[in-house]
């Protein structure tokens, strides 16, 4: 897959944190989330810009779930949809970064999303579910010049998807990179995937399909 000149790329490291690996299975445990390091790593050097988001959760959020209100039971507010069990807490292991992926510091631009207990965002490009409250992502890409996007993370079907889709609306290429992702569940991922496609955004196997201009 022909990239442009490294300037104009960035790598996009979507919440790849413990809380999303079975490493924290009273969380939300994806399968293999723990298995993504080398690709992100791998996919960041052709990359100009590395950029990464975590989800920061109180554990009094709102929309936590408990006996009563399960996970996926809706919620009503202006910035949440559903219940979640309790998850990346600052201070916990889920709130991790996966060994082996840059301290955040070291990042070229970083975004801590959900922090407010009654906003759950999914998308790493705001911070609220009408998308008016901008993370600030949209405007660096923009400021950096930066044309084409490589997009991990977890999960597949929920905070990779949000952020793919706002990418795209935005006017950036996008290449998700599927070694780099894994998804919640089957289903769901793969009407992810089919909705990313269809807003134009493209699918490789892996990095090592990438190659690079020198222009």
């Amino acid at each position: 897959m022909q990239l442009p000149a490294k300037k104009y790329v960035a790598s996009l490291d979507v919440d790849a944190q413990y809380t999303f690996t079975p490493v924290c299975p009273n969380e939300l445990p994806v399968p293999d989330g723990d298995t993504i390091v080398d690709e992100l790593n791998q996919q960041a050097q052709f990359a100009a810009f590395r950029l990464g988001s975590k989800d920061a959760h109180s554990p009094e959020a709102l929309w936590v779930s408990n006996e009563q209100q399960p996970p996926f039971s809706p919620i009503e507010g202006a910035n949440m949809d559903i219940r979640w069990p309790s998850h990346a807490v600052p201070g916990t292991k889920g709130f991790e970064l996966l060994a082996g992926l840059p301290h955040p510091a070291d990042y070229d631009f970083f975004v801590w999303k959900g922090v407010e207990p009654d906003m759950h965002p999914y998308g790493a490009c705001y911070h609220d579910l009408a998308e008016r409250m901008s993370t600030g992502i949209i405007e660096y890409l923009h400021g950096k010049q930066v044309t084409t996007v490589l997009v991990g993370g977890l999960a597949t079907d929920y905070c990779v998807r949000h952020t793919v889709l706002q990418l795209r609306k935005a006017g950036f290429e996008v290449i998700v990179n599927r070694a780099a992702t894994r998804g919640v569940a089957d289903e769901s991922s793969r009407h992810a995937i089919a909705e990313m496609i269809q807003h134009g955004a493209h699918f490789m196997h892996h990095s090592a399909e990438l190659e690079q201009t020198n222009d």
